[in-house]
């Protein structure tokens, strides 16, 4: 069942509220589980190195929506994958985007004091431990990856890591944050920024939205099918994310606003206005929600998660 009927009402408050409710407790129902998760997977300070223990746990339980992790969940339950198993992937995901957070807010990076409404970890801690804290996440989370809990075949073990270091690496969030860092001393077109987005924001998305269908090694129709909706996905949530720098307020966001146009950033809300990015994000709505039509009832809350994002405020 496709939403894109309700789109000509005007932005995600126009799918029906009952819906939302659904999948706000949905949201809910995987942050508590995956905190849990991560709770039991992430080391607890102790000997002479506790500090960075310290620091990795001060980034990961600092707040945030746990969307990867809600995404992971959601396409496993597609295909009846076990949800222990479908956790220890939704926490791997978690620690490598949090590795991501505390290595952009650094002052070489975004240079960013606030996060989620708490001082960011190098100001919490200092430089050299946010960098080794950031480190550590993103190393835990292939250590978690590979463990034989995570999944019995060696053969999934080994494509859930191949996949996530892909999605993390040079081809993707990585080299989109080198193209960001760039961003300002050349002239982007459209093309540009959506590859730039695809890479920085939208790769995560797409291994978090493809692991349920490696978790159940399903066929390869499947893995595409998943990757389509995460490339729409993906774009939707960085629209929606720079919206928010242009409209937002610091206290919405739980961090600095306005920095896109300060550092002279092209993005799409850049190149096609407030009104026109918040049209362009409809349309992505609707092509994500396509990509799903051969799920049923089971694709309930990956179905409402684009319209849910259009009228996000944090």
């Amino acid at each position: 069942m496709s939403d894109s009927g309700d789109l000509a009402l005007g932005p995600a408050r126009a799918v029906r509220p009952r819906r939302f409710a659904r999948l706000q407790t949905a949201m809910a129902d995987a942050a508590r589980d995956v905190d849990a998760t991560l709770e039991l997977v992430l080391p607890q300070p102790q000997g002479l190195h506790r500090r960075v223990h310290e620091a990795m746990r001060y980034a990961v339980f600092a707040g945030g929506k746990r969307l990867r992790p809600c995404l992971v969940l959601s396409s496993a339950e597609l295909f009846g994958v076990d949800p222990q198993r479908a956790l220890k992937v939704a926490a791997a995901i978690e620690a490598l985007h949090t590795y991501s957070l505390v290595h952009d807010d650094l002052p070489c990076m975004d240079d960013d004091d606030l996060r989620r409404g708490q001082p960011t970890t190098h100001i919490q801690f200092d430089e050299a431990t946010a960098v080794l804290a950031g480190d550590a996440l993103l190393t835990v989370a292939f250590e978690i990856l590979s463990h034989p809990d995570t999944h019995s075949s060696a053969e999934a073990r080994c494509r859930l890591v191949a996949h996530l270091a892909k999605a993390a690496g040079n081809a993707g969030m990585i080299g989109g944050q080198m193209i960001d860092i760039e961003a300002p001393n050349r002239t982007f077109d459209r093309g540009d920024v959506i590859a730039l987005q695809r890479m920085k924001t939208g790769a995560l998305f797409e291994f978090s939205c493809e692991a349920g269908a490696i978790l159940a090694q399903a066929p390869a129709a499947d893995c595409e099918r998943l990757r389509e909706y995460a490339r729409h996905f993906g774009l939707i949530y960085q629209i929606t994310d720079d919206l928010l720098d242009v409209v937002g307020t610091r206290e919405q966001t739980g961090k600095a606003v306005g920095k896109d146009q300060q550092q002279g950033k092209a993005t799409l809300v850049s190149l096609l206005g407030v009104e026109g990015a918040r049209t362009e994000a409809a349309k992505l709505a609707r092509n994500a929600v396509n990509a799903l039509e051969s799920y049923d009832h089971r694709a309930e809350v990956l179905r409402d998660l684009p319209f849910f994002l259009l009228d996000r405020e944090s």
